[in-house]
C-alpha cells in the first residue's frame, strides 16, 4: 500500500520565549515493511542541527528556533510504501540489547491489578501465543475512549479506570508483557484509520514484544490486531515519553498551547 502523511504540530506561547530546542523522531523506520518514497520535516523559523541514528535504530534530528518565539509550526509531509508483515519488524537494525526492555518505567510499573491481568492471560508455553493472549487481555480490560485519560496517565490508572486511548493500551501491554518476562517497548507512528482509504486522524501508538526465534512483533490492543500495511512506524522507546515523536524545551516562562492535526491517506496504486 502507498500512504501519504500530512502532520502539522503547532505551538503557541502566552508570551514570547527566548528560544526553543527540539529533537524529533519523525522519520519512518528503516525495515522491510516500509520504504519512504519522499519525506520532509520543516520547522518554522527553525535551524536544523545535528542528526544521528540511536541505539534503537531510530533517526533523531535536532532543531533550534532562536527567539523571541511566539509560535512554532512543525510540518511533516511524505509518502511511504508499506507491506503487511503481520507485525514482524524484519530487517530493522538496532544495537540496544532486548533485555533492556524488561526495565519498568513510571508509566508501565506493575501494580497488583496488572499482575493479576498478566496471570489471568497466562497458561501459554509458546511465547508468541503468550504475547497474543496478553494483547487480547489488555484490549478486553481497557475500552477505547478518547478523552478518558491524559498524557501522564499510567498503565495502572488506565486499567483501574477501564478506559483509555492507544497510549494507555500500549503502556498496559508493555507492563504485563514485562511482568511475564517478555521484553516489550512502546512504538509511535501513524495509522490509516479510515476504512475507505479517506483521510483520518491518525497519530497512533502500539507495543512491540520480543518473541524468541522471531524477533520484535507489533501488537495493537486498541485495534485488536498486529500492525499491517495501514501502519507507518516512526520510533520506539521504553514508554510514550521515551518514544515521543517531538521532544523539546522552551526557554522562558510563557505557557504553551499545543495543537496537532494528522491525516494519513491511501493512494490508489
Amino acid at each position: 500500500m502507498i500512504l501519504t502523511v500530512d502532520h502539522v504540530t503547532s505551538y503557541r506561547y502566552a508570551q514570547p520565549v527566548r528560544g526553543v530546542v527540539q529533537s524529533h523522531r519523525l522519520t519512518p523506520s528503516v525495515f522491510d515493511g516500509q520504504t519512504a518514497l519522499d519525506w520532509s520535516v520543516s520547522v518554522s523559523d527553525g535551524l536544523k542541527g545535528g542528526g544521528f541514528r540511536d541505539g534503537a535504530g531510530d533517526w533523531v534530528q535536532g532543531w533550534s528556533v532562536p527567539g523571541p518565539v511566539s509560535a512554532i509550526t512543525v510540518t511533516v509531509r511524505g509518502t511511504v510504501r508499506t507491506q503487511d508483515l503481520a507485525g514482524l519488524l524484519r530487517g530493522h537494525r538496532e544495537a540496544i540489547p532486548r533485555e533492556a526492555y524488561l526495565d519498568d518505567t513510571a508509566p508501565t510499573r506493575v501494580d497488583a491489578a496488572l499482575a493479576e491481568l498478566a496471570r489471568s492471560a497466562g497458561g501459554a508455553s509458546d511465547p508468541l501465543d503468550a504475547a497474543h493472549r496478553l494483547s487480547a487481555a489488555v484490549a478486553r480490560a481497557i475500552a477505547y475512549k478518547p478523552g478518558a485519560t491524559h498524557a501522564h496517565t499510567t498503565a495502572a490508572e488506565a486499567l483501574a479506570l477501564g478506559e483509555g486511548v492507544c497510549q494507555d493500551h500500549a503502556h498496559a501491554l508493555i507492563a504485563v508483557a514485562r511482568h511475564a518476562a517478555l521484553p516489550a517497548r512502546y512504538v509511535s507512528g501513524y495509522l490509516m484509520s479510515g476504512g475507505d482509504g479517506s483521510a483520518a486522524e491518525a497519530a497512533h501508538a502500539w507495543a512491540e514484544i520480543w518473541v524468541q526465534g522471531l524477533g520484535w512483533i507489533g501488537f495493537d490492543p486498541a485495534n485488536a490486531c498486529c500492525p499491517d500495511d495501514r501502519y507507518i512506524r516512526l520510533g520506539s522507546g521504553l514508554d510514550a515519553q521515551d518514544a515521543a515523536p517531538i521532544r523539546g524545551t522552551a526557554r522562558g516562562p510563557g505557557a504553551e498551547v499545543l495543537d496537532v492535526a494528522v491525516a494519513v491517506q491511501a493512494v490508489q496504486q
